[in-house]
This record gives C-alpha cells, structure tokens and sequence, in this order.
C-alpha cells in the first residue's frame, strides 16, 4: 500500500488504541487478514496482562495500546490489502485497506448471531412472549449458566428460572437506562450472589444490548459458589466481573482509594434474613438503586403476636402469609426512610415461583427520622424486632 493509505490507516488504528485503553474488560481480539497478491497472512492479537499478544508470519511480539498501531501499520506496507477486526463483547469494528481505500465499519455481532440462528424453543416456554434474552443471540451465556442444552433448547427444568431472569430484566430496564444517564459506567452489586444467574444475564444484557458499561461484584459468604461464579465469568470472557467470598453486614463497597457509591444492589431469593442483610449493604453503601426479591419469612413468623388478630392468626396458614406481609412491608417503610422511593410488584406469576414479589427502590432523599420511628413503633406493636431494624439501627445518624 502507498504512503497515504498507511497513515491513514494508523490514524484509524490510533482510534482504536484509544478505546482499547478505555475498554480492555470487554476486549475480545483483533484479527487481520494481509493479501498480497493471491497469498494471505493470518494475524492475531490477544490482550495479556504484560500487553498485546501479536502472532504475525511465525512471529510472536508483546506490544502496548500504544504501540500496536504503528507496528501494525509497518506490518501492512509490504501488503497490497490487509483487512482488520476489532472485536468487544457485542461489537466489532471492521478495517479495509488498500492503496484506493482505507474504511471503517461498525457490525453488531449479536444480530449477525441472530441470522444463524436454526433452532427453536418449546412453544409453551415462548407463550407468545418476545424474550429480552433471546436463545440464538445469548447461547453461550444460557449454556454457560445451566438454561440451556447443547442441542440449543432450554431445559425442561429450567423453564421457569428463565422465565424468572427474563422478567425480571424486564423490570429492571427503566431503572438501568435512568442509572446510565449520569454514569459511564455502572457500578452493580450483588448481595449473597449464590450461582449469580442474574449477574451474568444483566452484564450480558447491559454490554451486549443495551451497549451500557458495567462493572459487577458478587458477594456470598459461601466459597464454593464464589469459586463457581468466577469459573463461569472466565468462560464467557466477562472479565469486568469480580466475585468475592465475604459477609455482606460489614462490607463497605470499595474501589482503589477508597469507598465509592455502587449504583444498584440487588438481590435475587436470598434467604430470609439475608434479604435483610442485602437490603442493609444498599442502605450502608448509599446505593442509587435497591432490587431485592425475597424468599423465605420465618424471622417474623416466629416472633410476632397481635392481639386484635389472635383469633385469625392461631391458623397456622394465615400467621405465614400475614408474616410475609408484614415483613416485606415493613422493608419497605425502612427504605423509605433511609430516602428511597420504593414499589413492590409480582414480576412473574405465582405459577413460576410463589416467591415473586421484587421490592424495586431509588434514592431520592435522606434520612427520615419520622419515617424510621414509625417503623420502629410498629414492630414494637408486634412484638418483634425485624432483622433489618437492627442492621440499620447505627444508620440513623443519616441526614441527607
């Protein structure tokens, strides 16, 4: 190629120096592919953490985000055409040279996955629904967290936690546009993580669809399904994802000079007090947004008693369901006063899983201590002291 091309091209290549920089958890590779005449020589690039792995005719060199675009580009000199691939999760930019041309284009990877796409889901899994994560785009996601078979469908016994991850990013879509408005990128953390099947579905859909940067922590007190996890995230190459074995009523979300505000805490079917336990990390950490979907109630269920209901709730039944009640809305009345604007709905039906309300929260304000002694009093009145009073109890100094 002539002098002109060349330059052209490493300026182009300058640019993706830059977002390589700005980028490297989401980098996948870059290919290239130089012709000369009827011949072609192969080129590959894998990121390292010493730098760029270039291989190139027998050749193997280390090269930083700054230098790869010049070598690259003294590469092509000798070449009559090079063709060259950038690729991050979701995305990939295209350049063509040659001595008439040097062009650039964006192709988004998940559509091209799309088109592949042969096979088919059980007609009752679909119902006539448009999934968000859709198998065909999301395979190697929906394989990697249990969903799906090899052969492409989802397993039968895994229907309904699909359909559960599904809705719930559904719900949780509004609030992540809101999120990323002000932020470059997310911050998420999920309290007592467990196989983190929501984890791995909101960073895929938030890097890959939404085109939203993200950065997720999982927590869980337990090592193997923090072992579990990060095998997970190194199989599907999601290296913005951290997982760590640790107990969520202590830990201060923290990055490199200190604590910082996570963007959103959520918290998928933790058990019992451990709801209240995610809850509480939001509430400590200022989190702008709390997702909590909670499972079991015994908590309450064995402590409270109210007299003026004695002769409904000596019914065994009616205590656990009126339990249920009074604990997740007394969750609700303590976010509030710690300044959130909070709603709780179903978010799939009970057929799927009678755990299926979601308690969704925005940071609005600050510490209401009206608000906070309400809650107080009205556990007083039955008798019981809910886990998550507790865990907040040392908050209240709070005022903004």
């Amino acid at each position: 190629m002539d002098k002109q091309a060349i330059q052209k091209l490493n300026l182009m290549l300058q640019g993706i120096a830059y977002r390589l920089t700005d980028e490297i958890d989401y980098f996948e590779g870059l290919t290239g592919e130089f012709k000369s005449g009827t011949r072609k020589f192969p080129m590959s690039c894998q990121w390292e953490e010493n730098g760029l792995k270039i291989l190139f005719e027998g050749r193997s060199l280390i090269a930083s985000a700054e230098e790869f675009p010049k070598i690259i580009a003294d590469f092509s000199e000798k070449f009559e055409q090079v063709t060259l691939t950038y690729r991050t999760r979701g995305e990939a930019l295209v350049i063509e040279a040659d001595s008439k041309n040097v062009t650039m284009k964006t192709m988004r990877l998940e559509e091209d996955k799309e088109k592949l796409f042969q096979g088919h889901v059980e007609a009752g899994t679909v119902s006539g629904r448009e999934y968000l994560i859709k198998p065909g785009r999301a395979d190697d996601l929906l394989k990697a967290i249990g969903i799906m078979a090899e052969n492409g469908k989802i397993k039968n016994d895994m229907i309904r936690k699909y359909n559960q991850i599904d809705h719930f990013v559904e719900l949780l879509e509004p609030m992540l546009k809101e999120l990323a408005k002000s932020r470059n990128e997310l911050k998420i953390v999920d309290c007592a993580c467990g196989k983190s099947y929501l984890s791995f579905v909101l960073n895929y859909y938030l890097k890959e669809v939404m085109k939203i940067n993200c950065r997720f922590t999982g927590i869980d007190i337990k090592e193997g399904v923090i072992v579990s996890s990060k095998a997970i995230a190194e199989k599907l190459g999601y290296r913005n994802m951290n997982f760590v074995k640790g107990d969520i009523r202590t830990l201060l979300y923290e990055e490199e000079g200190g604590a910082v505000q996570p963007d959103l805490v959520i918290s998928l079917h933790a058990c019992d007090v451990a709801t209240d336990f995610a809850l509480a990390y939001g509430i400590r950490n200022r989190a702008r947004g709390i997702i909590a979907v909670p499972c079991c109630h015994s908590e309450l269920l064995n402590q409270y008693a109210y007299e003026p209901f004695k002769d409904i709730i000596k019914h065994g039944v009616f205590k656990a369901r009126l339990a249920d009640v009074l604990t997740d809305g007394l969750r609700c009345m303590i976010l509030e006063a710690f300044g959130y604007s909070v709603s709780a709905v179903e978010y799939v039906s009970p057929l799927d899983t009678p755990k299926n309300l979601l308690i969704r929260s925005t940071l609005t304000g600050g510490y209401n201590k009206t608000k906070y002694e309400a809650c107080r009093e009205m556990a007083k009145k039955l008798g019981a002291e809910p886990m998550l009073i507790k865990q907040t109890s040392n908050l209240t100094q709070w005022t903004s």
